[in-house]
């Protein structure tokens, strides 16, 4: 039977009253809209929001005309960036002119993507586990809505059996949960855990300070036009420094300076101190004999003494080359110089010019390539970047070590009075009363010439032309022309500087003077062969030695026209030098591959050290230098290479007086030495015609 429903007091609603309500309003604004005429309605001029303007007809009549842009009238105009292709900064014509008023980030899917799948199916799954939790409740709920329409109860009742996916099946056929059989544990542990430890350490902050400028374009702009000025003022400088002639063709780069390129110029100090570590850590056993090593075995003799070999100088692109010229760099004393060519007339190319430094002896510090052989070389002793340099094919030139040129900075040819023979010595003088440079040459074409360095250029002054007094040929018109006679050699006196002595390749030696240019002072018979060197002595102003192939060794006293000491060698010799620290030293190399050191104090007839330096008949000695502080020697060979070498102490034994005291030292100790020393050979000679 249908049950009657009895609303309880106090909750009855009545239906549609707010609906109502709204009618009512809205019947009113129509009635107050309907005391308007319709003419009044149809003008519009009572029909207005309250709060608008009143304007004039003329007013109402006049058009705005306003466009919309995309433009941002806020964005900049003049962004200026930097370029990184062009190097520059660029005004950048592209400006961002969106305008972002409101950002918000939605949450709608598009139903057929991926990740509306995988959403739909996570709701999928937990509906149907909330279903199982609250499958009783929801029952009931269900029952409680049946009920209240009537007969729903018996319905719900009469499907519930016949519905496979009901609460009772579903819950019925629930299956366990599978455990995870490659992460699964059925004992739980306790490990004990390292305690963490925090490592720090503490430094001294690096230097900071604040800095801030404006960067505009005109500034820019500014420092853009500041580099051209500079750049433009360089230029004009560097051809003020090298103007160039119309008459001079542009020189072909013939030579390779390995020197280190611009773009490691700033790290090359570096670079140099580091290489020079790494090799005298290679070579530490040859330092520590430089420094400290003495021979023991000099206690034993009196007056002997022996040569220690210590570094070997050698590059590989000159083993075919003949070590021409030493020369030490008085300002740099382990420093020095090596001319490199050949005395072979049939053999002759391109010649080298090298500098060593004691410090590194795996390379060379400084390579110039010349086009033809150098013969020899000499470092100025003030200004020790200046090098003067003498060739084969008869030209000089100087190099200036502080410039990166591949080029001698100075360099004479024929219109500069170019010799026209080998030049076998050059030598640097003190400055002209103009405080120029100048130095000497000596060539086989009979010439000494004096090279001045003007500006960019060698002026040449005949100092003296080499002629034989006693022979003479006919020239043209029947004038007598005396024959010119090659020049080997040649040395500036110490003190005098106008005074000289030429060594020549007839055997002769002639002593000379730059203020009588066509006589000789004096010619001294000295040689049977070519005179290869002549030296004065450092501290006696009237002794030189000279040598020469023809065996022998002679020591000179210039107001003699007699040797006054003779030393046969027993082979040719090829150069001699005084030493720096004694006026009674001096040290020869014969082409046996032989040192010879003698010291007149000690022995005057014989050498106190004679020492096999290289193989005999395998290489042959050329030159030697003594180093102006250090006690070592330096003596090159035909094969490239020069080897160092250390003096024993009784090969620089000082002389000592009464009871064992040392004399004093100083140039007129040696001077005196010297003097006393040819005093004695005077009254040997004398006793000797008598």
């Amino acid at each position: 039977m249908p049950t009657n429903h009895v609303a309880a007091p106090g909750k009855k609603k009545v239906p549609g009253a707010k609906l109502q309500k709204n009618i009512n309003k809205r019947k009113d604004e129509e009635d107050d809209y309907a005391d308007y005429s319709w003419e009044e309605r149809a003008h519009g001029k009572v029909v207005k929001p309250a709060d608008q303007l009143d304007l004039t007809d003329a007013e109402l009549k006049e058009e705005v005309t306003r466009i919309l842009t995309a433009k941002n009238p806020h964005a900049a105009q003049n962004i200026v960036r930097y370029s990184f292709k062009e190097g520059a900064f660029k005004l950048t014509s592209v400006v961002d002119q969106l305008a972002v008023h409101f950002v918000l980030d939605g949450c709608l899917v598009h139903q057929d993507s991926d990740e509306a799948r995988r959403l739909a199916a996570n709701e999928e799954l937990t509906e149907e586990t909330s279903t199982l939790e609250n499958g009783a409740e929801s029952g009931e709920e269900k029952s409680e809505i049946l009920d209240a329409f009537g007969d729903g109860g018996e319905e719900e009742d009469a499907g519930e059996d016949d519905r496979p996916d009901s609460v009772e099946s579903k819950s019925n056929n629930h299956e366990p949960k599978c455990t995870n059989q490659f992460n699964f544990i059925e004992r739980a542990s306790q490990t004990l855990n390292n305690a963490l430890r925090d490592r720090s350490c503490q430094t001294v902050p690096p230097p900071r300070c604040n800095y801030s400028a404006t960067a505009s374009q005109w500034e820019i702009y500014d420092a853009y036009i500041e580099e051209l000025q500079k750049q433009e003022l360089k230029k004009e400088k560097q051809r003020a420094l090298h103007p160039k002639k119309d008459g001079d063709k542009k020189k072909k780069k013939i030579i390779l300076h390995e020197t280190p390129s611009d773009e490691i110029t700033k790290i090359a100090t570096a670079v140099t101190l580091l290489e020079r570590m790494v090799n005298q850590n290679t070579c530490n056993d040859i330092a520590q004999d430089f420094k400290y090593f003495e021979d023991a075995a000099d206690e034993f003799q009196e007056q002997e003494g022996t040569l220690l070999p210590l570094w070997k100088f050698q590059y590989d692109k000159a083993k075919m080359m003949c070590v021409t010229a030493l020369c030490w760099n008085e300002k740099y004393p382990d420093l020095f110089g090596v001319g490199l060519g050949s005395y072979d007339f049939s053999k002759q190319g391109r010649g080298m010019l090298l500098f060593y430094t004691l410090k590194n002896s795996s390379y060379p510090e400084y390579i110039f390539s010349t086009s033809s052989g150098v013969l020899s070389l000499d470092i100025h002793k003030q200004y020790s970047h200046l090098v003067a340099v003498g060739c084969y094919d008869g030209c000089v030139c100087v190099y200036n070590l502080k410039k990166k040129g591949l080029d001698p900075e100075y360099k004479s040819n024929a219109k500069t009075g170019k010799h026209t023979e080998p030049v076998w010595q050059v030598r640097w003088q003190n400055d002209d009363m103009d405080n120029n440079h100048y130095f000497c040459s000596v060539s086989s074409d009979g010439r000494v010439v004096s090279w001045t360095l003007i500006k960019n250029e060698l002026v040449f002054t005949d100092a003296i032309k080499i002629t034989m007094d006693d022979t003479a040929s006919d020239g043209p018109d029947g004038f007598q022309e005396r024959n010119i006679v090659g020049g080997r050699s040649f040395d500036f006196h110490k003190k005098v500087d106008s005074l000289f002595i030429v060594g020549t390749e007839e055997g002769r030696i002639h002593k000379c003077s730059k203020n009588y240019s066509s006589q000789f002072l004096e010619t001294y018979l000295a040689h049977n062969m070519a005179v290869d060197s002549v030296k004065w002595n450092p501290y006696h102003p009237k002794v030189f030695s000279s040598c020469s192939s023809d065996w022998t060794i002679k020591i000179w006293d210039h107001t003699i026209n007699t040797p006054v000491l003779t030393f046969e060698l027993n082979a040719p010799v090829g150069d001699v030098a005084w030493a720096p620290y004694s006026s009674t030293v001096f040290a020869a190399v014969t082409i046996e591959g032989l040192v010879h050191v003698f010291d007149l104090s000690m022995n005057k007839y014989q050498a106190i050290c004679q020492q096999q330096v290289v193989a005999k008949f395998k290489s042959k000695l050329t030159h030697i230098e003594f180093n102006p502080i250090h006690p070592i020697i330096i003596v090159g060979n035909d094969k490239g290479s020069v080897i160092s070498l250390k003096l024993s102490p009784n090969l620089r034994k000082k002389p000592k007086g009464k009871k064992g005291q040392e004399l004093p030292e100083g140039p007129e100790v040696e001077m005196a030495k010297m003097e006393k020393l040819l005093s004695l050979l005077r009254v040997s000679d004398q006793s000797s015609v008598k």
